[in-house]
């Protein structure tokens, strides 16, 4: 009796993403929902952290006017002025990316050593406002002069928001970012980190200027937000 022949089993031709005479590739398919799924799950997580590091972003900012209000008030304005020449020619002359870039530049050669440090140091670190307190701090040494100081806080006033809006900028625009989780969180904690290194440097400047009360004042107030929240949704 002649053996029975089965046709041979064929996959349809046609699927969204996949040529027609090539196979599919089931392991591929299930792996990238996955990884999609991950990336979500983790986004979700950073934003959580992120709208949890808000009431530190206000306490540190208020913490931070509260010690800078005791210095002199026209040393005060020429910090500001140098803030607000940055924005005014950020918003309406040119856009000085290529400074912060190099910026980028000097940060990865320090970290060349450390790799994870190179991708993340550029968005922590305020290189030229670091970099301006080194600078005043040495000349110090040898020139005792008000120009000094009034020059020095211009520059770390005008490099303090160059980094932190160019550091917005950049992590706001990077594509796939869920729920904004990357953007909440990193830059609320990029805005905390550079106020307390601000804080620092000023300190070391300032009698009058202290980083311990900036420390105790911002995590009393971020305290303080936090149990008024508690109270307003579980304290009937």
């Amino acid at each position: 009796m002649a053996k029975k022949e089965f046709p041979e089993r064929k996959l349809p031709k046609e699927k969204k993403g996949f040529p027609a005479d090539e196979p599919y590739n089931f392991g591929g398919d299930f792996s990238n929902r996955v990884s999609g799924l991950f990336s979500k799950s983790f986004s979700v997580i950073k934003f959580i952290l992120g709208v949890l590091l808000l009431p530190f972003v206000f306490s540190s900012a208020a913490s931070f006017l509260n010690e800078f209000n005791l210095v002199n008030k026209d040393l005060q304005g020429i910090f500001w002025n140098g803030a607000i020449f940055f924005l005014g020619l950020y918003l309406f002359i040119w856009e000085p990316v290529s400074i912060y870039n190099k910026g980028h530049k000097i940060l990865e050669i320090v970290f060349s050593f450390f790799k994870p440090m190179v991708n993340v140091a550029p968005f922590l670190l305020p290189i030229y406002t670091i970099l301006f307190f080194i600078i005043y701090g040495l000349l110090s040494l040898g020139i005792k002069s008000d120009w000094l100081l009034e020059y020095a806080l211009f520059l770390i006033g005008f490099s303090t928001v160059l980094h932190l809006v160019f550091s917005a900028k950049t992590i706001r625009t990077k594509k796939g970012d869920f729920l904004k989780g990357n953007y909440i969180f990193g830059f609320s904690f990029i805005f905390i980190l550079n106020l307390a290194l601000l804080a620092f440097g000023l300190s070391l400047i300032f009698k009058e200027f202290s980083f311990v009360n900036f420390c105790n004042i911002s995590f009393t107030t971020a305290g303080n937000i936090f149990r008024s929240v508690f109270k307003q949704l579980f304290m009937f």
